[in-house]
């Protein structure tokens, strides 16, 4: 039977030989090792446990939708294991990806990630768009910017899948997909914990209970809490980039006869960090400091953060019809509710204060028939319908006293002539700060006019978003003879798209509506500038809700042809399309008074693509290769244009990659990994009309040139069923730009973090005691730079985290 829980035993068992795309190794560090410490045999009375630490990663997977050991599925894949994510210490998809050949995640907070597959960027929150890489939740998607990242723990597995995914993920997967797959109720009664306890407070525990409720009927929980406190002081008030995440789990599973059976499982996540560091390297902090690196200055203190519920229910059946058919149901609820107030100017300044708040609520159900009569032809067919409605509310809050003078210093970049004007009415600009580095207040009304600024200006606007999608779905794979294999699929897509558009106008919050002084100011004499509307200072009104609908159809597909060279060398070409939706956008007009509703084209991806992968040296060496190259089209993006900010739908890039995934095992004790990544992502020179593009040649955003993971687990058994290991761990990328306009002061350069773990498990393998620590070098590197600020002349930076380090304890029965 194949199903999503992994419990059946694969139909070909290719044992040792299988690969985890992710986990990889490399033989030069592997006999180098075994030179320094020969291995040692297994005492006697020692359980698999024990040794199973240096085996290669062996990894069922169901990307395709039935169970295959990862060297059989012709497509580039890492599955990472729970006992890979346990030995290394990882607990989060940003912490994998670094492990990850082609993959960057970015952090902000967990209600604000960045996605990148193979250079291909998903990190926007609004309502009314649909992700570029799809993220799963034991088939459920979870794509959703604000409610997909998830804390990994009782896990089975994750796997990773890079390049166009629509045929087997639906139509958000456009450059690739994350599937999470937990572990369920299954028979017998078992448990386990784990803990950590490290610097700034940290603390990280997890456990599981597993246990039968009646006869055919099991049951499992879980739970998780994460918590570190800020890494970064904040002078006012609180601390910045920490964590506080509770988490917890329930599954029951049902057999259903003896082939067949149904889970349920609940999910439930509830975040509370501190706000993100969105640091100012223009204004400097109370002290007169500018280092990213030191205190911050943030001025709402400790307002700043997120409060973020995440909600789940699902439902996977797995019956048997007969000897060849079964019969897959997939159904999902999920809900989050997030709030997110951050400092959009990174400074003690109360100019660029925002929030976000975005809800949505979501229902999916999959049906799929799979075939497999143990002959030529394997595949499934079926059906999936999918719906979700949600929101993004923006508000914004300034002291327009001080956001005037930033005004003052952006004019002369906007008209020189209002410049001139201000420059004879008002003298030279102030700066943003006083002597004694305190916000500098030089105007209390309008210069001139006598105008009061109002001190507690508010505005905002909503996004709004509905999607309903009924798709078909149809893959099979036909064997010729005992070398050759034939894959092909094909997805078949009806949407029907809603979209929103609100404008909040200005208000204070003493009060109530009371025009933006800002606003009229610049939208009259005497400066006589244009595109800003009162009465708001930044968002032109909309006089109520702009809405637009849009329906359409969509066809995806993969084609794959499999070459086995022998019994343990695969090879594959493969051609696949890929899609992201059509965007309903709502765009300032040229006259800056009123909007334009607009219907971007669905952005593409055609994927061309070679693989090697298998093992050697008696399943001891294993290897994943493969090449591709790309063409992206209308790729959808926000530029100025006239003095407007618009939506642009003409962009292209051509890029060709290699990645590699290596892993050697050498004796009983010691193994080693390598995975490495080339990437060449760049605007192409012209866009899809022959135009020359306004970013000709420059990277694309979170896309190194080469990443490198290096890793290796050693084992030394000791008497008594004892067993000491040691698993360092480095992961490198090359120079990565945060903006697609590759301002250089907006990039972090070549920068690699070492990591480890050690310890000694005792009672072969039950109880297990450790240290850990992160960036044990003690880097300083970014993890995003630009950002909201940057529109302002005002660009933030995020430091990354420092170095941490702290105890383990874990058990399990």
């Amino acid at each position: 039977m194949s199903n999503e829980n992994g419990r059946a035993m694969p139909r070909r068992n290719r044992l040792a030989r299988s690969v985890q795309g992710l986990l990889l190794a490399a033989a030069p560090l592997a006999a180098h090792a075994q030179q320094q410490a020969p291995a040692a045999p297994a005492p006697a009375g020692s359980t698999a446990r024990a040794a199973d630490a240096i085996n290669l990663n062996q990894v069922t997977v169901t990307a395709q939708k039935r169970e295959q050991q990862v060297v059989d599925v012709p497509i580039s894949i890492s599955a990472y294991s729970s006992d890979f994510l346990r030995r290394f210490g990882i607990s989060d998809v940003e912490a994998l990806s670094r492990y990850v050949p082609g993959v960057q995640v970015q952090v902000q907070s967990p209600n604000n990630p960045g996605i990148a597959v193979r250079g291909i960027t998903t990190d926007d929150g609004a309502a009314n768009t649909t992700t570029r890489v799809s993220v799963f939740q034991d088939g459920v998607d979870i794509s959703r910017s604000r409610g997909s990242v998830v804390a990994l723990y009782d896990m089975d597995r994750v796997e990773v899948l890079r390049g166009p995914q629509g045929t087997l993920f639906g139509r958000g997967a456009e450059s690739g997909a994350i599937s999470l797959i937990q572990n369920k109720a299954q028979p017998g009664t078992s448990g386990g914990f784990g803990s950590e306890f490290g610097n700034y407070a940290s603390r990280k525990l997890t456990g599981y209970l597993n246990f039968p409720l009646a006869d055919g009927v099991y049951a499992r929980a879980a739970v998780y809490d994460g918590y570190h406190d800020g890494y970064v002081e904040n002078l006012s008030g609180g601390r910045l980039n920490g964590e506080d995440t509770k988490a917890a789990r329930a599954s029951v599973h049902f057999r259903v006869g003896e082939d067949s059976g149904v889970d349920l499982i609940a999910n439930y996540q509830f975040d509370t960090p501190p706000g993100t560091d969105f640091r100012s390297r223009v204004v400097p902090n109370r002290n007169g400091s500018t280092d990213v690196y030191g205190s911050a200055d943030l001025n709402r203190g400790e307002a700043l953060g997120l409060r973020r519920k995440v909600y789940g229910l699902t439902a996977l059946g797995d019956f048997r019809l007969d000897g060849s058919w079964t019969l897959s149901s997939t159904t999902g609820l999920r809900r989050f509710n997030s709030l997110e107030h951050f400092d959009a100017d990174g400074s003690q300044l109360d100019m660029l204060n925002f929030a976000e708040h975005s809800r949505s609520r979501q229902l999916s159900q999959e049906l799929r028939l799979n075939y497999d009569a143990g002959g030529d032809f394997t595949g499934f067919l079926g059906a999936n319908y999918f719906y979700e409605n949600g929101s993004e509310d923006v508000p914004f809050q300034t002291d327009e006293r001080q956001l005037f003078v930033q005004v003052l210093n952006l004019v002369p970049n906007i008209s020189p002539a209002a410049a001139a004007v201000l420059q004879a009415l008002i003298g030279p600009t102030p700066p943003l700060l006083t002597p004694d580095y305190r916000p500098n207040l030089p105007f209390s009304a309008v210069p001139v006019l006598g105008t009061p600024f109002n001190t507690d200006e508010r505005e905002g606007y909503t996004n709004y978003g509905s999607t309903r999608s009924y798709e078909l779905f149809a893959d099979g794979t036909w064997r010729f003879g005992e070398r050759f294999d034939l894959t092909a699929g094909v997805r078949a897509t009806h949407e029907r798209l809603w979209a929103g558009y609100r404008v909040s106008d200005a208000s204070n919050a003493a009060i109530g509506p009371a025009f933006a002084t800002l606003g009229q100011l610049l939208l009259g004499a005497p400066l006589g500038l244009n595109g800003i509307t009162a009465p708001n200072d930044l968002f032109v009104p909309t006089h109520g809700k702009l809405t637009a609908t849009h329906a359409g159809n969509a066809v995806v597909g993969r084609l794959i042809g499999t070459f086995h060279v022998d019994e343990d060398t695969n090879t594959y070409v493969s051609v696949s399309r890929g899609r992201r939706p059509n965007v309903i956008s709502f765009d300032l007009d040229a006259a800056g008074t009123g909007y334009d509703k607009t219907v971007l084209p669905a952005e593409t991806i055609l994927n061309f693509e070679l693989g090697l992968k298998g093992d050697a040296a008696q399943g001891r060496f294993a290897y994943d290769l493969s090449a591709f190259y790309y063409r992206y089209d209308n790729f959808q993006s926000n530029a100025y244009q006239d003095g407007r900010l618009v939506t642009l739908n003409a962009g292209r890039a051509k890029v060709p990659g290699f990645e590699a995934s290596l892993q050697q095992a050498v004796g009983d004790h010691f193994s080693a990994f390598l995975n490495y990544s080339y990437l060449h992502a760049r605007f192409a020179d012209e866009d899809r009309h022959g135009n020359r593009q306004e970013y000709a040649g420059n990277h694309l955003r979170l896309a190194p040139d080469h990443t490198v993971a290096v890793g290796v687990q050693w084992n030394r058994p000791l008497a008594q069923g004892r067993v000491l290991y040691v698993r360092p761990s480095y992961t490198w990328r090359s120079k990565i730009y945060f903006e697609d306009d590759n301002n250089p002061s907006y990039a972090q350069g070549a920068y690699g973090l070492l990591n480890l773990k050690a310890g000694v498990t005792f009672d072969r393998g039950r109880w297990d005691v450790g240290v850990w620590g992160s960036n044990l070098t003690g880097k300083k590197y970014l993890v995003d730079a630009g950002n909201s600020g940057e529109n302002f002349d005002l660009p933030t930076y995020i430091p990354g985290a420092p170095r941490t380090y702290g105890i383990s304890l874990s058990g399990h029965f």
